[in-house]
């Protein structure tokens, strides 16, 4: 509750406007059009940032309760840019927090006025229930038709239906009566390219043929892809959770939920995926839920007018992101909570449980994948798990680990590698390469050729006796002296053992092909090869197990559970562990995937396996780094976020920390009733600071307060155009009480109201743990340093972020965002 007290002491001492400090990034850097940089030495000392003229910086209405001047009582109209933030810009939340308490008493206090009042207050009550349903009711039809058009495309690589255009492979021969059960898939009605061609369904050439129609469609797909990104919306590349992290944080990235973003990633991302690139289009439906949130919440001035409440909606959107591309609402409510939410009281987590509801009622009423599922991969196993399996559970758990620590290694090396040479200046012709050799290596394997989903779906499935997978061609062994199950483990056959080897060699090539593609400038998600990585994995491990206890039953691990005849052991289930240890090894989520995982599978039954895999998976990764890969992105990038997670174990202090240092030059400040509107004027064109100390005299060095550069100069204006006798020489009064002047002086300028009263403080000797913790809890920019109530310095976000990368042995330069 220490935030609570902050709030109302921020509220009541005078200061609303005060916690409302200038908006900016790290610690209020700003540049009308300007690029950040946060390498200039001059940045270093205060709240800096070029003042260009227009730039817009964060102000409120100044003054308490109680105050008899206001900055805008002075003022006829509003001024435009007042309350609003700059790009690349990191917002204040208790201000935010301040400003909508204060909203809603103005509501609450009006509405037994009038009949109107009343409609307008339940109108605003009612708001944010209204912005989570119109987001989730979008995600779920945005993502139906993401889904259906994905399928289409990724089928119009081998061919396509004559009867109807517009039917994927699957859909053209459910209506057909000329279909077997042994070639399900094979109808007249399907053509394949070679058949449209050259005529031949069969042989070497129509192999060549279908062989070139696949490389080419999937480049074509990847092209148009990219160019879209590169020319509309720069924004819609990648996954966007590392972006949504940071701005659920507090940071301001203009365009990045926006329309154009929100079509362009749409139609791009059903490009990426149909073109057969090792990627997934969950993690970007994230990205296309939370532009939906962004859009609908400027409907509603509650939402649109404050940032802080704006992030309560995204944080619904990215819950019901994840319900759409799981069929999983619990799961996407935990994710939000998990791993991508920065502030989430409890009644977003009852609009996120909305949102993610509505989301999925809306999917599972568009039925895309015609199962009258959520998911393509719904299973269900019916042979229970035995205690002995842990152990190769376990073992996948290393596994997962142990990929997820070399994938994110590997992936932000290359990354690294991109962004430093002139091969980053190309991003249209390494999706081409990274399309093209994909296209290539995937087509001769018919694990890697299959749509990821598709693959993990059949890897996923049991072996039954309506299964014509190769993966299920196991010798029949009539001598069984006990038939426990319709489906008794068997030796396994010629297909079961030549799918092993075309599963390692796919492994191999997801490996390799997702630490490539992963980041280029196309929409691309990670959750889906990760879990394709992981069910290979996992089903490999199933069959070695499976086949173990057929031959060796009287083995003491098997004896007491397998019988011979017996339906032991369940292969599909490794590959449900393997997928989601993997997923859980890369991202290092854990409940969220453990509840994502059972809900998209159905194998509630399941949930002790999945904890132990995934539960080893984050310790074994661990062991190699903490962070996770969206974390490892957002560092690369070097977006301003102080992770939750990461502990800050080390003893300095705050006189450590703060600005200035030896050397540097001393502190820009103001005096409470010493300047004229000349001196702040002249300091006001000399630096580049965005906010001033006020302190009562350069001798005593006593704290005041803190006054914004952009409140200074639009008060200074303001009066000298409605004020009559405010001139160069007039005195600047910060104080309750003006100080008695000669009768000859010019009148004094007051502008006590603008001053925030109540900044935030700490002594030198505070321990930077704490330090950083405030930082985190209330989301801070600047903090002043103080001794006995002198000041002696500010820290910013920036410093604690330079900081903790000195304190990591990282170079500060290269991790701060430019």
């Amino acid at each position: 509750m220490e935030s609570e007290q902050l709030f109302h002491r921020g509220y009541y001492r005078n200061s609303y406007n005060s916690i409302t400090s200038a908006s900016s990034d790290e610690e209020l850097l700003d540049g009308a059009g300007v690029i950040m940089d946060f390498q200039t030495s001059e940045d270093d000392n205060l709240l800096d940032g070029d003042t260009a003229v227009g730039t817009h910086y964060t102000m409120t209405n100044g003054g308490s309760i109680n105050s008899s001047t206001h900055l805008l009582d002075l003022l006829d109209e509003p001024i435009p840019g007042v309350g609003t933030y700059d790009d690349f810009h990191t917002i204040d939340w208790v201000r935010e927090k301040c400003k909508d308490r204060e909203r809603h008493r103005r509501i609450n206090s009006k509405k037994k006025e009038s009949a109107w009042e009343m409609t307008k207050s339940l109108y605003d009550a009612w708001s944010g229930w209204l912005v989570v349903t119109l987001t989730g009711l979008a995600s779920g039809a945005l993502a139906g038709l993401i889904d259906i058009a994905a399928d289409w495309m990724t089928d119009l690589k081998e061919g396509i239906c004559l009867s109807a255009l517009w039917y994927n492979h699957e859909q053209c021969c459910w209506g057909s009566n000329e279909t077997t059960f042994e070639e399900r898939d094979k109808c007249p009605q399907w053509k394949t390219w070679a058949e449209l061609i050259i005529g031949q369904a069969e042989g070497p050439g129509s192999y060549i043929m279908n062989y070139i129609m696949y490389i080419f469609w999937a480049l074509s797909f990847a092209f148009l892809a990219v160019s879209l990104v590169k020319v509309f919306a720069p924004y819609a590349c990648g996954s966007g959770i590392p972006e949504i992290k940071t701005i659920l944080s507090g940071f301001i990235i203009r365009g990045y939920l926006g329309k154009w973003t929100l079509m362009i990633k749409t139609i791009t991302l059903v490009l990426a995926v149909a073109s057969g690139l090792s990627l997934g289009k969950e993690g970007p439906l994230v990205h296309v839920a939370c532009c939906c949130g962004n859009i609908f919440s400027y409907l509603f001035p509650k939402y649109s007018t404050n940032e802080a409440k704006k992030r309560e909606v995204l944080s619904a959107a990215s819950a019901a992101g994840v319900s759409v591309a799981f069929g999983a609402p619990i799961g996407g409510v935990l994710f939000s909570l998990e791993e991508v939410s920065y502030y989430f009281p409890l009644k977003t987590l009852w609009r996120s449980f909305f949102a993610a509801l509505v989301a999925a009622f809306v999917l599972r009423s568009i039925n895309p994948f015609g199962n009258s599922r959520l998911v393509l991969f719904y299973v269900e196993y019916h042979t229970p798990w035995y205690l002995f399996e842990l152990f190769p559970f376990i073992l996948l758990g290393v596994f997962g680990g142990l990929w997820g620590a070399f994938f994110i290694r590997a992936n932000i090396a290359w990354c690294r590698r991109r962004k430093s040479t002139r091969f980053g200046k190309y991003p249209v012709l390494e999706v081409i390469i990274v399309a093209a050799i994909t296209a290539v290596i995937a087509f001769p394997n018919p694990y890697t050729r299959l749509n990821t989903s598709e693959l993990i779906k059949e890897l996923f499935t049991d072996c039954g006796p309506l299964e014509s997978s190769s993966l299920c061609d196991y010798r029949n062994d009539m001598n069984a002296s006990k038939i426990v199950d319709d489906i008794p483990d068997r030796p396994a056959g010629v297909g079961v053992y030549s799918a092993i080897w075309q599963l390692c060699l796919a492994l191999i090539f997801k490996i390799i092909m997702t630490v490539f593609t992963f980041g280029i400038k196309v929409p691309s998600g990670l959750f889906i090869p990760s879990m394709a990585i992981g069910a290979i994995a996992g089903r490999i491990v199933g069959i070695a197990v499976e086949q173990l206890a057929y031959y060796h039953h009287d083995w003491f691990i098997f004896k007491e559970w397998c019988e011979v005849g017996a339906d032991c052991i369940t292969p599909g289930l490794y590959a449900m562990v393997g997928a989601a240890a993997c997923l859980g090894g890369v991202t290092r989520m854990t409940v969220s995937l453990v509840v994502i995982v059972f809900e998209l599978t159905g194998g509630l039954e399941y949930i002790v396996p999945l904890m132990a895999a995934v539960m080893t998976s984050k310790w074994v990764g661990d062991a190699f780094g903490r962070e996770g890969i969206y974390e490892a992105h957002i560092r690369l990038n070097g977006y301003p976020f102080l992770d939750a997670k990461e502990e800050f174990t080390h003893t300095t202090l705050a006189a450590d920390v703060m600005r200035p240092r030896r050397n540097d030059p001393p502190l820009a400040v103001l005096t409470q009733d010493n300047m004229t509107v000349d001196d702040i004027e002249n300091m006001i064109n000399e630096t580049s600071y965005n906010g001033f100390p006020v302190i009562m005299s350069k001798e005593s060095q006593r704290l005041v307060g803190f006054a914004l550069r952009r409140d200074l100069t639009i008060a200074i204006e303001s009066a000298r155009k409605k004020q009559e006798g405010i001139v160069g020489s007039s005195r600047v009064c910060f104080a309750q009480h003006t100080p008695s002047l000669p009768a000859e002086s010019p009148r004094p300028l007051k502008l006590r109201s603008i001053l925030d009263m109540s900044p935030f403080t700490v002594t030198d000797h505070t321990p930077m743990e704490i330090v950083v913790d405030i930082f985190r809890k209330l989301g801070l920019r600047q903090c002043l340093v103080t001794h006995n109530g002198r000041l002696l310095g500010i820290i910013t976000k920036k410093d604690i972020l330079r900081h903790m990368a000195q304190t990591a042995n990282q170079d500060p330069a290269s991790i701060m965002f430019n």
